[in-house]
């Protein structure tokens, strides 16, 4: 295959499919989704039978744990993908709103205009409802897509784009507003992040590796974040029982996600009292835990903590766990270590919480909630295209907004500059 050329084709057909999507209204891009999730609902088989052929490769490459539990399917996935296409359908389309209307002395209207950002390249790895998750948020807001998954779900992914591809003509829309690209050849990435002619954005999801190189290479805008090393910090004024539950579903809900609790900060003052009921709760879960001097003086089969520790993304059941002397240490760790993903306070202290969600530089900070909660599903936005901890107009969890524009528009009555 001439890779090359093959991009170039998917470029210039998604350019001229995004298009068409701009000016679609509301109902036709709804009609879309809900025709696409028909489709996949309808696939289950076909989907499940290329997800076993996946996973049946993945074990055979080695694929660790963290990975085959993010390639794999099910029927509970599935209708969570149908359920993600039923509620981004459901959402208001921004596209098209009006902000900031006002007049001009020189007798002009002059406001602002939400618009779609254009073609939208997004590349990831494992995760094969990732497919569904990007294609219903790029079309919704009025964006064609080009998608690229890893190799190790290949199959997944060429089932899951026949759904669309489907549900696309079903509603009268061009097939190529989305595209999932049909080769492995990692040159295909290359290809995408330079094409700037054809693609005005590049959302990666995947391993800091992947994101770090996307980023470095790609000439057209990143939307990225490059690991979750995701804290929850017990504060002195903490319920204890709120704060177990929360630092227990934080951590072993799942491991090999992004939202997921790798670093445990414990205010020195309850230390004595709830760091033993967690240590319960974790060896239990089989979690390795990997303590300060203070921590492990609480409970003597912690493994030391290194430096690295209080950095690392585990996607592991490992935790690092640090007892600080109170708000300030446990800010200033975070603001030093975090990689500005997700973070949660444990406290009852009205001002100690507005403070930590004040000084805490992360895209999403939480009181009283396990940091699970930092995904677009679950910040009503039907589903996410990725999460950006980049300080831009998509911050946290990426949703239809965060994939939209504004530009200016002037309503005049012949007005001319003087």
């Amino acid at each position: 295959m001439d890779i090359n050329a093959y991009m170039q084709g998917l470029g210039i057909s998604a350019r001229a499919a995004s298009r068409v999507l701009a000016r679609s209204d509301s109902a036709i891009k709804n009609n879309a989704l809900l025709a696409i999730a028909e489709r996949l609902n309808g696939s289950r088989s076909a989907v499940l039978s290329a997800n076993t052929m996946d996973m049946k490769n993945g074990r055979a490459k080695g694929l660790d744990a963290a990975l085959l539990d993010r390639l794999e399917l099910n029927q509970e996935r599935i209708d969570s993908m149908i359920e993600g296409l039923q509620q981004v359908a459901s959402l208001q389309d921004p596209i098209g709103e009006m902000s900031d209307l006002g007049h001009r002395p020189s007798g002009i209207k002059l406001g602002k205009m939400r618009v779609p950002l254009g073609v939208i390249g997004i590349i990831y790895e494992s995760r094969p409802n990732v497919t569904i998750d990007a294609a219903s948020l790029c079309l919704k807001s009025g964006n064609a897509t080009i998608l690229r998954g890893g190799s190790e779900a290949i199959f997944s992914n060429r089932a899951i784009a026949t759904c669309i591809a489907e549900g696309l003509k079903d509603a009268g829309l061009p097939e190529t507003a989305v595209q999932v690209i049909n080769t492995t050849d990692r040159a295909a990435v290359g290809e995408l992040i330079t094409m700037s002619d054809y693609v005005d954005v590049i959302v990666p999801r995947g391993g800091k590796g992947l994101i770090a190189r996307i980023s470095a290479d790609a000439r057209v805008p990143v939307i990225k974040h490059l690991d979750g090393n995701c804290h929850v910090y017990i504060d002195d004024y903490a319920d204890l029982k709120k704060a177990v539950a929360i630092a227990d579903n934080a951590k072993t809900h799942r491991y090999g996600v992004c939202n997921a609790m790798e670093s445990l900060l414990i205010a020195e003052s309850v230390a004595q009292i709830i760091l033993p009921q967690l240590a319960k709760i974790y060896t239990e879960k089989n979690v390795e835990m990997r303590g300060c001097d203070k921590s492990r003086a609480i409970v003597d089969s912690m493994i030391a903590a290194s430096e690295q520790d209080w950095s690392e993304e585990y996607l592991a059941p490992i935790l690092s766990i640090k007892i600080v002397t109170g708000i300030d240490e446990a800010i200033e760790h975070i603001n030093r270590y975090s990689s500005k993903h997700t973070e949660s306070i444990v406290t009852e202290d009205f001002n100690r919480g507005r403070r930590f969600i004040a000084e805490v530089d992360s895209s999403s900070v939480m009181i009283n909630a396990s940091t699970r909660f930092a995904d677009g599903f679950e910040y009503g936005l039907g589903a996410e295209i990725g999460i950006s901890t980049d300080k831009i107009h998509a911050r946290g969890p990426v949703g239809l907004e965060g994939l939209t524009s504004q530009k200016w528009v002037v309503f005049g009555d012949g007005q001319i500059r003087e």
